[in-house]
């Protein structure tokens, strides 16, 4: 496969159009995932009904694989729960790295990744969003049950 499978034109149109960039201003749970490999960087908020993702925001300065995983994250989370969440992080991580087939449900678009699996080098930065946000959502589910 060629590098030019990895960067196709789908995964661009990702990168190229990531939606709820920025913060929020008091967030439930905030969370910063750092690939020091590639220098990538994906900071996120959310605000949560005690279950589920009511709204979110995230900086990313990450690369266009990054970028493109947190388009596809941002586009699909509000509403999502943290089985949700940890689902397509998971499963993002076994296409990646386990030859696993590709994600399903609320985060199915990740298929477009799966050339990246050739890549290691790219596993990371490609994690970086759902990784953040797992952690986010820990974060805000703790304050609520608080």
């Amino acid at each position: 496969m060629t590098i030019d499978a990895v960067y196709n034109s789908k995964l661009l149109e990702f990168a190229g159009n990531i939606p709820r960039i920025g913060r929020l201003d008091a967030p439930d749970g905030s969370a910063k995932a750092h690939s020091k490999l590639c220098g990538s960087t994906v900071s996120v908020d959310v605000m949560t009904d005690g279950e589920r993702v009511t709204d979110y925001a995230h900086d990313v300065k990450a690369c266009a694989l990054g970028q493109a995983a947190a388009s596809i994250l941002a586009a699909n989370v509000i509403g999502a729960t943290m089985d949700e969440l940890v689902q397509g992080r998971e499963e993002l991580r076994a296409m990646l790295k386990e030859d696993g087939g590709a994600p399903t449900g609320r985060f199915a678009e990740l298929e477009f990744l799966s050339p990246v699996k050739e890549y290691r080098a790219r596993h990371a930065s490609t994690m970086l969003a759902y990784d953040a946000v797992v952690q986010a959502m820990e974060q805000a589910l703790a304050r609520h049950a608080a």
